[in-house]
């Protein structure tokens, strides 16, 4: 069974600084490529970033240079590294992974951006 927790999400003041955190299991983690989104009210979820096998990383371009993405394949886990945060991340970041051809996520984290 895929089971992906998320954690590390809160409120935090505008320029701020949070890291996400997912620990995944029921899988060979090291073989897929993990991602991050998010998704706010009324909104489809968005990508944010993702990170291959190779640790390739691409990002959207709301949060390049802002947000980096890692993995620790002895864990399992991957991370989400948010810094100088706005209003505008604001949302519930789900971590995701595509597998077995099918997409399972994780119950999802809410970040809150606010002074």
């Amino acid at each position: 069974q895929v089971r992906l927790v998320e954690s590390g999400g809160g409120l935090v003041q505008p320029g701020g600084s949070l890291r996400l955190s997912c620990a995944a299991s029921g899988i060979n983690f090291r073989l897929y490529t993990m991602s991050w989104y998010r998704r706010t009210p009324g909104k489809q979820r968005e990508l944010v970033a993702a990170i291959t096998a190779e640790s390739n990383r691409n990002y959207a371009d709301a949060v390049k240079d802002r947000f980096t993405i890692s993995r620790d394949n002895v864990w399992a886990r991957v991370y989400l590294q948010m810094n100088n945060l706005t209003p505008d991340d604001t949302a519930v970041y789900y971590c995701g992974v595509h597998a077995r051809g099918n997409q399972f996520w994780g119950q999802g984290t809410q970040v809150t951006v606010s002074s």
